[in-house]
């Protein structure tokens, strides 16, 4: 697919049947998928897509059950809205939906598995040791060198991040980083820029450059702040399309499909360390994918409608 067949023209209302916008859910996510939700489904009204809200599992089981829904586009963050739950659910049920399918939305939400997976291929990312219960924190963190990140494995937003400059400072991240489900993982810190790569459908969009107004990128800077900026596209030439090339390679070989992002530390020397892909990223208006797709030409409302069509083709997901 090329970078120009992002502009063809969308499917029309009518090929999407009746679409459940699936957010909320229980996760540490969960108000930012409420926004990215309600963005969502506003955008598909505004294009007369039959949409309606839907919060969690459980409506989204009783919807089905009642016949409401021909397709979901799930806008649900973390847990098992990208851990391969609510995709498995509705492969079983034969119910199309947006975004990557069971393997790729699992091993994505695992940043260990994910390195693993990148590691296997030669791809770079960030030296890491895995933090397994009752471990010698110290001894790992020695084993990884200072200045290092400790983050939960299975979370996304920055939650329950902390960056580590000395000893000192270990046991309140672990302690932090412990209040999250599954494991922990101790990372390098890459100290330079940091970027954003939207893939959208086979096509890496022009990479972000994220310069917080702080220190650094965490959920307030993401979230709440106005003053972070975003430069878009954030390199430029070759700089710029071996990024692209990376984060596309990084995303398919992670069985990631249909949009996503990938996350990409830059360091002094002008080396990309991929840091993790993200299968449900977020649709607020500090959002990331939606500036690259307008700097590609693409509006919030096209975007959305591009992404829904996702949801076309493959087992279980053709359309209606």
């Amino acid at each position: 697919m090329s970078a120009a067949s992002i502009l063809r023209k969308p499917a029309g209302p009518g090929d999407f049947g009746r679409v459940a916008v699936l957010y909320g859910g229980t996760s540490s996510e969960r108000e930012v998928s409420l926004n990215s939700g309600a963005n969502v489904l506003e955008a598909l009204r505004r294009r007369e897509v039959a949409a309606e809200p839907v919060d969690g599992i459980e409506a989204l089981l009783a919807g089905i059950a009642h016949q409401r829904y021909d397709r979901v586009f799930n806008i649900m963050h973390g847990g098992a809205g990208e851990n391969g739950v609510v995709q498995g659910l509705l492969e079983a049920l034969g119910v199309p939906y947006t975004g990557s399918r069971v393997l790729g939305s699992a091993l994505t939400l695992d940043k260990i598995r994910t390195k693993q997976v990148w590691l296997s291929l030669g791809l770079p990312t960030p030296r890491y040791e895995r933090l397994a219960p009752g471990a010698d924190v110290a001894g790992v963190a020695n084993k990884v060198g200072f200045p290092l990140i400790v983050k939960p494995s299975l979370e996304g937003s920055s939650v329950g991040v902390s960056r580590v400059f000395n000893p000192n400072q270990l046991p309140a991240a672990v302690s932090l980083a412990e209040k999250y489900d599954g494991e922990l993982l101790i990372e390098t810190l890459v100290e330079g820029g940091e970027y954003t790569v939207g893939i959208l459908d086979g096509v890496a969009l022009p990479s972000i450059r994220i310069v917080p107004r702080g220190e650094y990128y965490d959920y307030h800077a993401k979230y709440v702040a106005e003053d972070t900026q975003y430069l878009c596209p954030g390199l430029e030439g070759t700089a710029e399309s071996e990024l692209r090339a990376l984060a596309l390679r990084a995303f398919d070989a992670a069985s990631a499909s249909g949009w996503g992002r990938v996350d990409v530390m830059r360091d002094a020397n002008g080396g990309n360390w991929l840091l993790e892909v993200n299968t449900t990223p977020g649709m607020t208006s500090h959002s990331l994918v939606p500036k690259a797709a307008r700097v590609a030409g693409i509006d919030f409302d096209e975007l959305v409608v591009r992404i829904l069509e996702t949801s076309f083709g493959g087992a279980g997901r053709g359309r209606p």
